[in-house]
């Protein structure tokens, strides 16, 4: 099922969080900070959405590095009801997209719901005091790539990195509902 985000909460501070990475370190909010803003994307590795625009967020992050923004990938999905979104398979698709920041596993589903992420790819731009600035989507294609299409998603962070400051129209980011565990 597709959802959209909500719309930005300008200023929304990011809740802490240690969570384990698939390079078998442990990293907090703090570790995955930038310069200049951090970007926090709640991903998976099964939903469709994700896995036609997963280069282009990798290109992205690595785009945004050079800007002092740094990026981290949150999985959360219920692996056990979705078996491709195990840790082992979140090591294997970290792998095979040449990942260059951390992907995380959130298995208790605390820090997604926390954040209050909805969808996969859910991406949350920070600014330097990790005051929310950008909760759009990546660009203006959605699923299927198209020459020249506006990077929403990179302009808004640069717009960060340079002025602290998001834009204030943004366009929510779709995808597959975040699989929550049966309470």
């Amino acid at each position: 099922m597709a959802v959209e985000t909500p719309i930005c909460d300008f200023g929304w501070r990011a809740p802490g969080f240690t969570l384990p990475g698939v390079d078998g370190k442990t990293y907090t909010l703090t570790d995955v900070k930038g310069e200049h803003g951090t970007l926090i994307v709640f991903i998976c590795n099964h939903c469709p959405y994700v896995k036609s625009v997963i280069d282009r967020i990798v290109s992205t992050a690595a785009e945004l590095e050079v800007l002092g923004i740094k990026t981290a990938a949150i999985c959360a999905n219920d692996a056990d009801a979705y078996p491709e979104d195990s840790f082992e398979n979140m090591k294997l698709f970290a792998e095979e997209h040449g990942f260059t920041f951390p992907y995380l596993h959130d298995e208790s589903q605390e820090i997604a719901k926390a954040y209050d992420a909805v969808c996969t790819p859910d991406f949350f731009g920070f600014d330097a005091y990790f005051g929310l600035q950008y909760r759009g989507r990546l660009d203006e294609s959605r699923k299927e790539a198209v020459p020249g299409a506006k990077r929403e998603l990179y302009e808004a962070m640069k717009e960060v990195a340079l002025s602290g400051k998001g834009p204030e129209e943004q366009i929510p980011s779709m995808g597959c509902s975040i699989k929550w565990k049966d309470a």
